[in-house]
């Protein structure tokens, strides 16, 4: 716990800066970390990430991260982001054949949704930035609401089990703790730095926020059992990989671009 509590202070004084200042640095430590977020996924399917269908992988999610809405600059030729993906589905594809099934078309497919998971995720987040820093907070803090309620009203009224199989430690009543909670946060970061019109769209907004950033650390959860490990990565002691800390909040953005609250 000691270690975990470090490694979270010592990030923080790290990430928050950064974040605030935002422009070039900000972006330089997104692409970073989607980098490692995609070689940490490379790994546990061991794929190597400077194989040919490792280095393809990487240069979409390069690209996926670029941060305009739709096209690509090349010397020659102009690609959409859709276009960018189907030329790496082909040239993967391709692979298959070229190797004689050595690499599948599962492992196609596993590369192809890392990239699309991992690199639009980050990619929301650099949008976010874009849009206000305080939204990539207001985000954050009812993330880590969610967990802090999750975890101690887990532990004080824990009995039904959220999905055993895949996080044995989740509980029902910690679920909903997270939610209440991050309703809570919601509120006061309301009242401090407004983020709605309507007082009302930002507590819907928060239950949202918490429901999907349990989600997707269900999600990260359920890969991490079926490739037989314990944490994604080992950038951050005591917390895990990359994807160990960012898989609620690449989960959250995207949603609430889809719905217009941040845009």
């Amino acid at each position: 716990m000691k270690q975990r509590v470090v490694t979270a202070i010592l990030f923080g004084l790290f990430f928050i800066p950064i974040t605030f200042f935002g422009g070039l640095p900000f972006k330089v430590l997104i692409y970073v970390f989607a980098t490692i977020g995609l070689v940490e996924l490379l790994r546990m399917r061991k794929i190597s990430p400077t194989s040919f269908p490792g280095l393809t992988t990487l240069i979409l999610l390069w690209i996926l991260l670029v941060p305009i809405p739709s096209l690509i600059f090349f010397d020659y030729m102009d690609m959409t982001k859709s276009e960018a993906t189907l030329l790496a589905v082909l040239i993967l594809l391709a692979y298959t054949v070229l190797v004689k099934n050595k690499f599948t078309f599962d492992d196609a497919g596993f590369l192809l949704l890392s990239a699309i998971y991992v690199g639009m995720g980050f990619y929301y987040l650099i949008l976010t930035r874009e849009a206000g820093v305080h939204y990539v907070f207001f985000a954050l803090f009812l993330i880590w609401a969610t967990d802090t309620g999750a975890f101690f009203f887990g532990k004080a009224y824990g009995k039904r089990k959220l999905w055993p199989k895949i996080s044995p430690n989740k509980t029902v009543e910690g679920a909903v703790g997270g939610i209440l909670l991050a309703c809570l946060v919601a509120a006061i970061f309301q009242l401090i730095v407004s983020v709605h019109a309507t007082f009302f769209v930002v507590i819907a907004v928060a239950i949202l926020v918490s429901i999907f950033g349990q989600i997707g650390d269900l999600v990260e959860s359920a890969y991490k059992r079926h490739y037989s490990v314990k944490d994604s990565g080992k950038l951050l002691p005591g917390h895990g990989g990359v994807l160990d800390r960012f898989d609620s909040l690449i989960f959250v953005l995207p949603i609430l671009h889809f719905i217009h609250f941040i845009s």
